[in-house]
């Protein structure tokens, strides 16, 4: 993701060299659409500097450090000298990510989606998570629940979760669905009770499953599994043995995604 405003003073940018010349290095800011800093040969590298190109050299892509930032002048000073191996190659990554998170979104809605409708999402987005890359990972792994407070439409929240799940490498996956358990027999607790026993009957070394009360009559099961196909068939037989256990004591049980509360 580009972005069309100014870097902040202390921030660290990646850049591409431009141009080499004797008092320092222009870089072409990456992140920032249009824009590109100087590093003045004083703060290329620590100590004394002999020749420029010993250090830096054209189309090299380098991590930076802000130092100030002159709007009316157009004018960015950076500094390459500030920057340890911790910070470049974390700063790195983070950019890394964020290619593969503007792939991903082109994915998800096209590469003719409109520009404005692009930065809305990505906007949306990084309001929630600081980073695209981080909003698609809480998709790929929590699925539509991540993105419920956003501001995003189900539509789009659809299209990034099936792309978030299709594209990105996760851990683990988490899936949750709830359950209504009613019945109104004489042993109706005691129903409930075991329909709950068996929804939370389940044992694997890779999956977890947990159940646990919302508020009566809703239950909520939640798992957590390698990938989605294997999160989600956990879940479904969970909600199947539950289901089962309480209509065979004369009770029902509906199933459905999201919190009553939450979707009336």
């Amino acid at each position: 993701m580009k972005y069309t405003g100014w870097p902040e003073p202390a921030e660290l940018v990646v850049g591409k060299v431009e141009d080499v010349e004797d008092f320092g290095v222009f870089i072409e800011l990456e992140q920032y659409d249009g824009k590109r800093g100087l590093v003045h040969i004083s703060e290329v590298a620590s100590g004394w500097i002999k020749n420029v190109r010993d250090h830096v050299r054209e189309g090299q892509t380098v991590v930076a450090k802000v130092l100030a930032v002159d709007e009316e002048a157009q004018q960015i000073d950076l500094s390459l000298k500030d920057v340890n191996d911790h910070q470049r190659s974390d700063t790195i990554q983070e950019w890394k990510n964020e290619q593969k998170a503007d792939a991903w979104m082109e994915l998800a809605f096209g590469e003719d989606f409109p520009d404005e409708e692009y930065i809305k999402i990505a906007q949306a987005l990084v309001e929630s998570f600081e980073s695209l890359y981080e909003g698609f990972e809480e998709a790929a792994i929590h699925g539509s629940e991540a993105l419920s407070s956003t501001e995003l439409s189900d539509a789009e929240i659809e299209a990034i979760v099936e792309t978030a799940r299709e594209n990105v490498s996760v851990p683990y996956v988490e899936v949750t669905g709830y359950v209504d358990l009613a019945s109104t027999g004489p042993t109706g607790v005691d129903d409930i009770r075991e329909a709950l026993r068996e929804a939370g009957a389940f044992e694997s070394d890779e999956i977890e499953l947990e159940v646990t009360y919302v508020g009566a009559p809703e239950y909520r099961i939640r798992v957590r599994a390698p990938d989605y196909k294997q999160a989600e068939e956990a879940l479904e037989d969970s909600v199947d043995r539950a289901t089962n256990a309480i209509k065979s004591a004369g009770g029902s049980a509906d199933f459905h995604r999201e919190r009553r509360a939450e979707a009336d």
